[in-house]
């Protein structure tokens, strides 16, 4: 009994660690979703972009501000990695309740350069646990449409609104401000919404070569 019970253990154990393995290394495939990218920022440590790069990555979207005001250290670095390798770049800014659109437009304009050749900027909205401020809907579409326009007139190119699922049922961003949806959802496409997405994170667990810890890997609609 005791043999058969510590054998059955034994496999468990080796399908959890052959799932972890997938997980880790998943993507979806390529004839599905030909354009792939990936989401960079401090937390990913040094990046080697020219690894990154053999690893699939045909753009990237650079973490310029985080929701506690300040600018990311390693965007400038990161900026300058992506486009020396040729990988297509975009600055990524995540948006805070807490603060307000002006100071983080600021932010954002004296952060990230313009550049005709960078891919339109992105803006994250999705909860943070050190912010409790919970506006109402109009409030915050005002307040997100201002942040646009500011972002926007910088750029010179309309933003894409990286809006999680939780975020999206309290807000429903999709129909109040029409812009290009980037929705997330692990291994399954989202179908939360109220308009189709343009772009996908498909897994926050992904591990590759060339930057530290797990990585956002994003796929574009095909």
């Amino acid at each position: 009994m005791l043999v058969r019970m510590g054998a059955g253990l034994a496999v468990i154990a080796v399908l959890i660690a052959a799932l972890w393995l997938y997980t880790r290394a998943w993507a979806p495939d390529r004839a599905d979703y030909a354009v792939q990218g990936v989401t960079i920022d401090g937390g990913n440590g040094h990046v080697d972009w020219g690894t990154l790069a053999a690893q699939g990555a045909d753009f990237a979207y650079i973490g310029a501000t985080g929701r506690n005001g300040g600018r990311d250290p390693t965007f400038a670095a990161n900026w300058r990695g992506a486009r020396g390798v040729g990988i297509r770049y975009g600055a990524l800014m995540d948006y805070s309740l807490c603060r307000s659109p002006t100071d983080q437009g600021t932010t954002f304009m004296t952060t990230v350069p313009r550049d005709n050749a960078a891919l339109p900027p992105a803006i994250r909205l999705a909860f943070d646990p050190a912010c409790g401020t919970r506006p109402r809907r109009d409030q915050l579409l005002s307040d997100l449409n201002t942040l646009v326009n500011l972002v926007e007139s910088h750029a010179g190119k309309p933003v894409l609104l990286n809006v999680t699922e939780d975020f999206d049922e309290v807000y429903d961003v999709g129909s109040g401000i029409n812009r290009t949806l980037w929705l997330d959802a692990n291994f399954f496409p989202p179908d939360y919404a109220s308009r189709s997405w343009v772009m996908w994170t498909a897994t926050d667990m992904r591990h590759i070569d060339g930057a530290n810890g797990p990585v956002r890997w994003n796929v574009v609609a095909p």
